[in-house]
């Protein structure tokens, strides 16, 4: 059914079944905030050439106020100091008869461990351990470059703190079996639940307006 599946499409599918099927069995796209999409963005990419040594003044003298203020603490890090393997980099690995894979934002090595960097310019998740982006590519790094020493390192550049999470065999296979557990879900996913099954927030404005969660709300039931 999917060539590859993302953290994203696991993380839309336990939120609403629904919602899964706008976006990526119907591949209805809705709009986005674009402000918080530009400023993550421009952080992003401007951490991937600094890794890379290639020139940044250009870059960082058009930043707005606040991205040169997460930029400074960004590039600070300890992290940058150690070697980079690469950044913004595909990998998947295959759990059952699965693809799962994702773009991690940088990889480096300090001696044999090799750390997965992610940067938040929101907030780190809140289950960061089994969060699926953890899952995912703590997985393919291990996969692919036939290691367990590996920690994954979210950079929350909104409260300026960072979540740790090392590997191990045992959360290895928690994360196969929860990868195993979702897909097969997935797999035998028929329909978009009826409304009945459908659990939402709705909240009323002072106005009468229905204000949903969802970005897909005003095409759902």
């Amino acid at each position: 059914m999917y060539q590859q599946i993302s953290p994203n499409m696991l993380k839309t599918f336990e939120e609403c079944p629904r919602k899964f099927d706008f976006k990526y069995l119907q591949n209805i796209q809705m709009p986005v905030n674009d402000e918080i999409f530009e400023f993550g963005k421009n952080i992003h990419a401007l951490a991937s050439y600094y890794l890379k040594k290639e020139f940044t003044d250009k870059m960082e003298k058009s930043l707005t106020s606040k991205e040169a203020d997460v930029w400074e603490y960004l590039k600070k890090s300890k992290y940058f100091g150690y070697e980079v393997i690469n950044t913004e980099y595909n990998l998947a690995v295959k759990i059952g008869k699965h693809f799962f894979g994702g773009r991690l934002d940088a990889l480096v090595k300090n001696g044999n461990k090799y750390y997965i960097l992610d940067y938040k310019t929101g907030a780190a998740p809140k289950n960061a351990q089994y969060d699926y982006q953890t899952i995912i590519y703590i997985l393919a790094v291990s996969k692919f470059f036939h290691t367990n020493e590996i920690e994954f390192v979210y950079l929350d550049l909104k409260n300026r703190t960072e979540v740790n999470i090392n590997f191990n065999e045992n959360l290895g296979e928690d994360y196969k079996k929860k990868l195993l557990d979702i897909s097969e879900k997935i797999d035998n996913y028929e329909s978009a639940p009826k409304k009945s099954e459908c659990e939402k927030s709705i909240a009323d404005t002072t106005n009468a307006y229905h204000i949903y969660p969802c970005e897909y709300s005003i095409i759902c039931f």
